[in-house]
């Protein structure tokens, strides 16, 4: 493939790419929550996005509203978050393996969801919030411009909420979960809150994509952690040192996704075999999460350095 036509091709699939980033950009800014805030990496988000995905279809298959199918998808999402937030709580289970036990339940949960591995919904017959066939189309149902706005939209109702008494707990919690407890701040009940918000935001995000791509699979989740992390890095090693300010950092987020997906629109433009889209994930997120640690140690060997010196 010459590369004026790999530019051409790459060009064409953009649209198709940046709309799975932002609606996958929802998702990240739910992994932000639990992996940067609570200082958790919950593994139920591969479980509960399946989950989002699963109720959604289901929902617009029984008649309902479509924003009524939606919200049905963000309350499943929240009783997985506190599912996960109960067992490592009030059971004791640490975090990541609760997350894991959640993950494996939700398995047969969306099954029994679903009634089978995946359901599907015609948007010829069924008037959906968005389609990958409007992706081109300049009309408020593109996915561009809706997730886009249900996007800054929800930033924008997280960077109010975190502001709150309520909110100002669950980010101490996860700067110093001892010094909160000499607070008086009930930290149990803050990690419960943060898991349940997260993943609903997960199940969120996998609604939306259910209707983007017209079904929902059992095993449209496997993965999401690592999409998400992808997304929490690239976004801050972009723009780290630009966007200061929360409500910023989770937008840094969302770009993150987007970024993201078009560099895997672009692996897979260039023909490189899609079986190791999943490698490359892994090896995105590992290279990303080690520069913060990189870059310490150099920092630390050049004031030793300069110490000697």
């Amino acid at each position: 493939m010459g590369i004026v036509e790999f530019i051409g091709d790459l060009i064409g699939a953009l649209p198709g790419a940046c709309a799975q980033g932002l609606i996958w950009g929802i998702m990240a800014i739910g992994v932000y929550l639990t992996f940067r805030i609570l200082d958790i990496a919950d593994l139920t988000v591969d479980g509960s996005f399946a989950t989002g995905g699963a109720v959604c279809v289901m929902c617009i298959l029984a008649g309902w509203n479509l924003w009524a199918a939606m919200l049905a998808a963000v309350l499943a999402g929240i009783v997985t978050g506190l599912v996960t937030g109960l067992l490592h709580t009030l059971m004791g289970i640490p975090a990541i393996l609760a997350g894991i036990l959640s993950q494996l339940a939700l398995y047969s949960v969306n099954l029994k969801i679903m009634g089978k591995a995946n359901q599907s919904v015609n948007v010829n017959n069924t008037d959906l919030l968005i389609s990958l066939r409007w992706v081109r189309e300049m009309e408020l149902h593109n996915p561009l411009i809706m997730v886009s706005i249900v996007l800054i939209a929800t930033i924008a109702v997280l960077y109010w909420f975190f502001g709150t008494e309520v909110g100002c707990g669950i980010r101490a919690t996860g700067a110093n979960l001892n010094m909160s407890r000499a607070q008086g701040i009930n930290t149990s009940l803050n990690k419960v809150i943060g898991l349940m918000i997260s993943n609903g935001l997960v199940a969120f995000s996998g609604a939306w994509l259910a209707q983007y791509q017209g079904f929902a699979d059992v095993n449209m989740g496997r993965g999401a952690i690592v999409i998400g992390l992808a997304a929490v890095v690239i976004g801050e090693a972009i723009f780290g040192r630009i966007f200061i300010n929360f409500a910023l950092k989770l937008l840094s987020v969302g770009f993150g996704a987007v970024i993201y997906y078009i560099v895997v629109q672009a692996v897979i433009t260039a023909g490189i075999d899609a079986n190791l889209l999943k490698l490359l994930s892994a090896s995105i997120v590992a290279v990303f999460l080690a520069v913060p640690y990189w870059k310490s140690r150099m920092a630390r060997a050049h004031a030793v350095r300069k110490a000697v010196n």
